[in-house]
């Protein structure tokens, strides 16, 4: 569990890299904003958080998975960080940002996740 990294994650950097090569400047983890955002562009007032599927329990097969010990206390840990992220994604909502959740699974399709990116900053 130790090596597990809260930043600078591989699709992070991923997402950051696609951010930047579309030309747009950002900042990283505005602590100032509900959630500490992983990409922030304050000009554009968007935000990107880049979950990864487990730790945040996406729909898809990597986030369905359940650990097989300790099961109460794993349910409520990925249960309070869903809990979490609706409250910051609501509260950054009413403060007129605009928010895009990237799943670490979408890193596997990089031209997906490339339009998605592009038409959310676009858009």
């Amino acid at each position: 569990m130790s090596r597990i990294r809260g930043k600078d994650t591989r699709p992070e950097i991923i997402v950051r890299g696609m951010v930047h090569c579309m030309g747009y400047r950002f900042r990283l983890h505005k602590r100032e904003l509900p959630g500490s955002p992983d990409v922030v562009l304050p000009r554009h007032r968007k935000v990107i958080f880049v979950h990864g599927c487990f730790w945040h329990m996406h729909r898809c097969k990597y986030g369905r998975v359940r650990p097989a010990t300790n099961k109460e206390f794993w349910e409520k840990k990925r249960q309070g960080n869903v809990d979490r992220d609706r409250r910051n994604v609501k509260a950054l909502r009413r403060m007129g940002w605009k928010v895009l959740v990237v799943w670490e699974c979408w890193t596997r399709d990089i031209p997906k996740l490339e339009r998605r990116v592009r038409d959310f900053l676009e858009g």
